[in-house]
């Protein structure tokens, strides 16, 4: 079944104009007809995305990505679990070895809630506790997760904000011990975020052929 990613906003390496740098955003739909280099819909109905280190990245960062998000915020208290579930495939990452596939990002703040990295062949992932705590708690998940190896990322939030994030891969299921959200979370809105978000900041010297890429091959978003 092809992956829908039309209600989901596209977060591209590409100008938003040749006189504005930031990092352009649109609609899933729209991202795949007009910018098939960095987001393309594939046979089999995987899309692929792919973040060059060298190009356009958002105001507050170097960073370059090709992610998408979802168009709506939400709070904790609107469904019973939220569920971000992500099979991919990574087939290329920049010189760093670390990208960003899976995240809990918060309204109207840079630090997201939740964060997940594949970092040279494992699943990492940060979480903050509180929504005032400065730095997440870092910790890895699953190990020997290679390139061109298919595996699930999923991230598990209930309405009290107990957190659960899994990994599968080659039929083994690997999970973090489960984590509490505090009650500083409470008045927060939220939304989820999958794809590739390059962990290097480019520069002049940066290699043309430096990023990364994946395949999504499922993904089910649901409150």
């Amino acid at each position: 079944m092809p992956v829908d990613i039309s209600r989901l906003r596209i977060t591209t390496p590409v100008a938003t104009s040749p006189t504005n740098p930031v990092a352009l955003e649109l609609l899933g739909d729209e991202a795949l007809l007009r910018f098939p280099e960095v987001i393309s819909r594939q046979p089999d109905g995987s899309i692929r995305f792919s973040a060059p280190t060298r190009g356009a990245s958002s105001k507050s960062t170097h960073r370059t990505r090709c992610e998408w998000k979802e168009s709506v915020y939400w709070t904790l208290e609107s469904a019973a679990l939220h569920v971000n579930r992500q099979r991919m495939t990574l087939t290329q990452v920049n010189s760093a070895q670390k990208v960003v596939i899976s995240q809990m990002h918060v309204k109207d703040d840079d630090s997201p809630a939740i964060k997940v990295f594949w970092n040279k062949n494992k699943i990492t992932w940060g979480f903050r506790q509180s929504f005032n705590q400065p730095d997440p708690v870092n910790s890895t998940i699953a190990s020997n997760i290679g390139l061109n190896v298919p595996f699930t990322v999923e991230i598990n939030v209930s309405a009290a904000g107990l957190v659960n994030v899994l990994v599968i891969c080659n039929g083994v299921t690997t999970s973090a011990p489960p984590q509490q959200m505090d009650s500083s979370w409470a008045s927060q809105r939220f939304n989820f975020h999958g794809g590739v978000y390059n962990q290097i900041d480019y520069s002049a010297t940066t290699a043309a052929t430096d990023g990364s890429v994946c395949l999504i091959h499922d993904l089910l978003l649901s409150h």
